[in-house]
């Protein structure tokens, strides 16, 4: 290697590089596909880097300086470009659904209420001018099946109105506050039931005066909805335990985590956490980590899941 400019030096944290094989320890893929991409080829690389999640595109192109070929290798995270794409996808599709399912489900949902009164009318009137009871029976029956119908729609319209959301999340009103107001502030509001449930609770913020800029409400928000999901995860274990961390990464960024000691979720359930409406639990919406990712997309930062089963699971906020 003959050169390497500052942006990729920052990338893989080395002061300086000389040799391409030096990059092993970062990613033995990335440094096979060094020495095998061909000109005019691009590749996408996944890296997994401490906490955080690198999608590397990686592009070669060949060229001659004084009858020496000489090869350059371009680099680039796109993790955040891939997740804003997919959330955008998402968000455009979200709005299309919910917009034909309200235009369907919203005139059968009121159709519905009125013929249920107008049976109740009929069935009064049958009953004042003393008509049998298998005519009433059948109108009951009716009323039932109207009812059910009506029930079923309007948690239809409930459905599609809690996936808005992801459509109308507000702009970050960004202020400065203290960390470990936060977990506090969160600490607090779960303190009775981690009690209850023989749940203990960590906190661990280094610098321990830590501010961040962001919309504290809103992050606020995601960091409550992954304590949930923890709290979800270890209820019955012997060992229960939540983390919640905070500290500057190598690459001088605040990092927050919020990680349990439960069973842990599968390799193949972990790659669509972040996908609307996925959820592993029998009464989830599968909305908020997708909306979580969304705010923390809003801020310009990510977030992402790692879990090794039976020892420890993961969330990581990155601003």
């Amino acid at each position: 290697m003959e050169l390497i400019n500052n942006a990729t030096k920052k990338l893989f944290q080395v002061r300086n590089l000389s040799n391409v094989q030096a990059l092993n320890s970062f990613s033995q893929e990335m440094v096979e596909k060094l020495f095998s991409i061909k000109h005019g080829e691009n590749t996408l690389i996944k890296v997994q880097e401490k906490d955080n999640l690198l999608q590397l595109v990686i592009y070669a192109t060949e060229f001659r300086i004084h009858n020496r070929t000489i090869t350059l290798v371009s680099i680039k995270n796109i993790q955040q470009e891939l997740e804003e794409k997919e959330m955008e996808s998402w968000q455009k599709l979200i709005r299309v659904l919910t917009h034909e399912i309200m235009n369907s489900i919203t005139p059968i949902s009121s159709l519905s209420s009125t013929v249920t009164l107008i049976i109740k009318d009929l069935m009064e009137n049958l009953r004042a001018q003393g008509v049998g009871t298998d005519e009433v029976d059948t109108l009951e029956e009716v009323e039932t099946a109207l009812k059910t119908i009506h029930k079923r729609t309007d948690g239809l319209l409930h459905f599609v109105n809690t996936y808005r959301n992801l459509t109308k999340i507000p702009n970050p009103n960004f202020s400065i506050f203290r960390v470990r107001q936060l977990f506090s502030n969160i600490n607090h509001l779960f303190e009775e039931e981690i009690k209850s449930k023989n749940i203990r609770c960590d906190i661990r913020i280094e610098p321990e005066s830590m501010e961040l800029s962001a919309d504290e409400h809103l992050i606020e928000q995601v960091i409550i909805n992954l304590v949930k999901n923890a709290i979800h995860a270890v209820t019955g274990r012997e060992d229960a335990c939540i983390r919640l961390n905070a500290y500057m990464n190598s690459r001088g960024r605040i990092v927050m985590q919020v990680v349990d000691n439960g069973p842990g979720i599968l390799p193949n359930v972990l790659d669509r956490v972040f996908i609307p409406f996925f959820t592993t639990k029998p009464q989830g919406s599968g909305i908020g980590l997708s909306l979580s990712r969304q705010i923390l997309r809003l801020h310009g930062g990510t977030i992402n899941a790692y879990s090794e089963p039976e020892k420890e699971t993961k969330f990581t906020l990155t601003f």
